[in-house]
């Protein structure tokens, strides 16, 4: 059970975005402003490693924008990671934290394959031991006892894959995770399951889309425009 500390950052997460989210093909472009919008985090059941997706803002009006940043974070640098990392802060209960790009740490990558399949629940973004009810989760992924191996990590134009197999699983699984986010839409019909959430718009309004999908080894999907 993830534990959440009522502390400081320093610096915080969304000033750590504000120079990470730039440099990512999937933004916009230009500075950013990121304003936290919504998310859930997972638990790690060894308790070593926080795992939150975090949705952000950035932007106004029309040309306002909502991405979606998994974030993993360790007591320690994770070995052939350091481009993934987004920084370090200092918590002040924890100390020095390091902050990765999830999708390519082991910890995210197996327990997102536990989400689509049963074996873990998403829990609230900001509160300890308590199930996040409005995550909803819809699957034909296989029931699973066993967690899966991050195999690799391929970025596209406003996502990014992350390729896993499970143990005796005759082939991978890959798990595409939305970098921008679509109230509504539908990156990829005939998937073999996604995750959806809520997030908060820019004009404060709550809206509802996929956080991710999962997909077959042969299943044919479109790259979103």
């Amino acid at each position: 059970m993830a534990v959440i500390h009522r502390t400081t950052l320093q610096p915080t997460k969304l000033e750590l975005l504000a120079e990470w989210l730039p440099t990512r093909a999937w933004h916009t472009g230009g500075e950013a402003r990121p304003a936290k919008a919504g998310g859930f985090r997972l638990d790690d059941p060894a308790g070593e490693v926080g795992i939150e997706l975090m949705a952000v803002t950035d932007g106004e009006g029309d040309g306002a924008a909502t991405y979606l940043v998994p974030m993993t974070y360790r007591a320690g640098p994770l070995e052939g990671a350091e481009d993934a990392l987004i920084g370090t802060c200092e918590h002040g209960v924890l100390g020095t934290r390091w902050i990765y790009d999830g999708t390519h740490d082991p910890v995210f990558a197996a327990q997102l394959y536990a989400l689509f399949t049963g074996r873990t629940q998403a829990q609230a973004q900001s509160l300890s031991d308590a199930p996040d009810l409005t995550v909803a989760v819809t699957r034909t992924v296989a029931e699973s006892a066993d967690d899966a191996e991050l195999v690799r990590v391929t970025e596209g134009p406003g996502h990014t894959d992350v390729t896993v197999r499970a143990p005796g699983a005759s082939v991978p699984l890959t798990l595409r995770v939305q970098r921008v986010l679509g109230a509504g839409s539908d990156p990829a019909p005939g998937a073999d399951g996604r995750v959806t959430a809520e997030w908060q718009l820019a004009d404060g309004t709550t809206t509802r889309g996929v956080f991710a999908v999962a997909l077959g080894a042969d299943a044919a999907v479109p790259t979103p425009s």
